[in-house]
């Protein structure tokens, strides 16, 4: 008998994006990985490239361009440096640069938001008399 050789199965951006996500707010990647039968390898690479260049560098479902093609194409459609165009090409770099930090942001918020309820979970209430809470209070 003969194995089929399956076809390598591909995620959307948002599926990434939800991962990196649970990554960042602390979930054990092992764990993460055997429950969406994906490899700790994948997952990493996932994360480090959001990291490194936000949620557009995540690749999305289908092929990406080819490189000649869209190098050709991009140099057809690029105006001079000194031209109309090149002030709403650096305002279009700004942008992306800007969309990308808000999206970092995004999830170092979401980051917290799930640490801050793990710790007002964690802590159990001093409401009975003589009975302390299991956390020290910050107050001197």
């Amino acid at each position: 008998m003969s194995k089929s050789k399956s076809s390598p199965r591909v995620f959307s951006r948002e599926f990434k994006l939800g991962i990196i996500r649970r990554i960042l707010a602390g979930e054990n990647v092992s764990a993460l990985g055997r429950e969406l039968k994906l490899s700790r390898k994948d997952l990493y690479a996932w994360r480090d490239r959001f990291l490194a260049g936000g949620p557009e560098a995540l690749r999305g479902r289908g092929r990406p361009p080819k490189a000649g093609a869209s190098a050709a194409s991009s140099k057809a459609a690029v105006p001079p440096p000194d031209g109309p165009g090149a002030e709403l090409d650096t305002a279009g770099g700004r942008i992306a640069e800007l969309e990308r930090k808000i999206g970092q942001q995004q999830v170092e918020l979401d980051f917290f938001r799930q640490a801050l309820r793990q710790v007002r979970g964690a802590r159990q209430a001093s409401d009975k008399p003589g009975v302390t809470g299991s956390t020290r209070s910050s107050k001197r």
